[in-house]
Formats: C-alpha cells, structure tokens, sequence
C-alpha cells in the first residue's frame, strides 16, 4: 500500500507539472503560436509518459536534464524568439588556432536562427579570423592580457565574466553560455539550453558515484566538499544562464579563488573545482547531458548517447597549453 501511495503521489505530482506547463506555455506564446502547438504538436495526454525511460531525466530539485528526445525545438524556439545571446570563449595564446572551427561550426549548429554575440576574449586580437556569420548575429573581439601559467588563464577567466558582465554583457545580451574554445559542435546546440542557471555532467563523471568525483577535498579550500556531499560533477568547459545569474557565478568563484590565493592553495581542478562548489550550494535549474561535451578519443561512446553535439579537437596539451 505504501509503494502505491507513493507511485501515485509521484504520477499526480507529474500530471500537475504538464498542467502547470501548459498553461506557462499559454501565456508564454502568442494566442497564434500556442493554437498551432495544439493542432500540430503532441497531444497534452502523450506528454505523460516519459520520452526517455533510458536514462535520468530530472535531478531530486526536478530541474529538467536535457538529453534527446526531451524537449521539443519548435516550441522552444517560439518562446526564445526575441531573445539575444552570449557565447564568451577564451583564446589565450596559442588557443588562438582553435578559434575557427570552433565559429565555423558554432554558426552551423549553435542557436540556429537566434540572435549571437560571441565574444571573444583573446591577447591576439589580430589572429582571429574572419568567417561569414548568420544575420543578426556578430563577433565582439575582447582584448585582455595573459598569464604564464595555463592554470593561471583558466582561473582568470571567472574574473575577466564577471567584470564584463558587469561592464557590458548585462547591457548587451540576455544569456551567457561559457563555452572552451578547443571543441567543436558537431550537432545541434539551441535553446533548449537556457535556463537562470545550467551545468553540464561532465563527461568522465556522468555514471560514478559521488565517492569517484574529483572534488576539491581539502578543507582549507573555499572549493572544499566533503566525501558524503555533492550531486553531480560538473564540466568546467560548458555553463551558462542568465547574465545575472551568470554574473553571480563567477563574482563568487573569483572571490573564492583570491581567498584560496591568499591561504597559499590552488583548487585541484582550479576554476572546475570551484564552479562545482558553488553549484552544489546553488542548484542549477536545468542540468545538460553529456551530450552538449563529449571526448571521443578518450571515451567510449554509450548508446544512451543519440547526439554528440559539442566535442573535444584532438590535441598535444603539453605543446597548446605552454607556448
């Protein structure tokens, strides 16, 4: 009796959740645009059954995990339509050679049909390419300085958002996704993403328990989490949200970070360590598969992944990252 009061419980909570987000979506839309998602689109009662019984769809906060097959692009595109967003990339030295690929195919998969500013942050703003870009969308070259160190200009880049955020990007745009540039996209990256604030499994974590996680475990670092905390492990190298929440972020892992600095300590994964501390403090309110960052050299791929949509350039790090 117990078990079927809780598999009821759990079957209305869902029923009320695709009532609630029906009538969001109402209001959302245009009268225009919600009548031809009536006509053309799922019916209400198909949305009960789950699209993916294959893998974890929602995490214990229920904040939606975004894997194919759970969500619908036309939709989404309705509701985003009016919306402008920020890609920030980093292309630090020799990073630089990276660069055009990564806009090459972010203009063939990322955000199709919305409006994009990149921004790139560079110390040679003369080697970024030109390529054709989509209408409304543009290239904003970044000028800032560099560090010896490539952990240095890891860390710093939480910093160098976080002062534009402030200075520009809250003026500019209405969502940031922070993206590595060493990647390509190879399938399609839209709205479906945005969220007040997202993280993305990483991918050499999405199956381990929380014992396995490369947490920072020393005490005396702001980025600390104890062995018996933590939900999931997050990639440094794709998160993003709204520019103030985004801006929130990475004030606070900068301040965490000068703090470390001034105690003499280094986060183990640096401004990994420190993201995945503040997203266990602040939950994300939508969470990306390892879809949207995928190594195919060093992982084997799952058949629980259809879409490989954002992947890694293979590469000599030791060469990339120390010239």
């Amino acid at each position: 009796h117990c078990q079927l009061a809780i598999l009821q419980s759990i079957h209305q909570l869902h029923t009320e959740m695709i009532l609630f987000w029906i009538c969001w979506v109402a209001q959302s839309l245009s009268y225009e645009h919600f009548g031809q998602i009536l006509l053309c689109g799922p019916h209400p009662c198909d949305l009960l059954s789950p699209r993916r019984v294959d893998v974890l769809v929602m995490t214990p906060w229920f904040a939606p995990i975004i894997w194919d097959g759970t969500f619908d692009s036309a939709i989404l595109d309705a509701q985003f339509r009016d919306t402008t967003i920020g890609l920030t990339v980093f292309a630090i030295k020799k990073y630089v050679v990276f660069l055009r690929l990564f806009l090459e195919t972010a203009e063939k998969y990322f955000m199709v049909g919305h409006k994009v500013t990149y921004y790139v942050f560079t110390d040679r703003p003369a080697d970024v390419p030109q390529i054709a870009l989509r209408a409304g969308r543009q290239v904003v070259v970044l000028h800032v300085g560099s560090y010896r160190r490539w952990q240095d200009i890891s860390m710093h880049r939480m910093e160098m958002i976080s002062n534009f955020s402030r200075q520009r990007f809250l003026h500019e745009v209405d969502y940031l996704v922070c993206l590595d540039v060493d990647m390509k996209f190879s399938d399609h990256v839209g709205v479906e993403i945005l969220a007040p604030l997202f993280g993305t499994l990483h991918p050499g974590f999405y199956a381990a328990d929380r014992q396995s996680f490369t947490y920072e475990r020393r005490p005396l670092s702001r980025a600390y989490i104890p062995r018996d905390e933590g939900d999931f492990y997050y990639a440094g190298g794709f998160f993003g949200g709204s520019v103030p929440e985004v801006y929130r972020l990475t004030t606070a892992c900068h301040q965490a970070m000068t703090a470390d600095q001034a105690q003499g300590i280094e986060a183990v994964w640096h401004d990994e360590s420190h993201l995945n501390r503040y997203l266990l403090s602040h939950k994300p309110s939508k969470v990306l598969s390892p879809e949207y960052l995928w190594d195919e050299r060093m992982l084997q791929r799952p058949p629980l992944l259809r879409k490989l949509r954002y992947v890694a350039v293979p590469k000599n790090h030791g060469e990339i990252r120390n010239r």
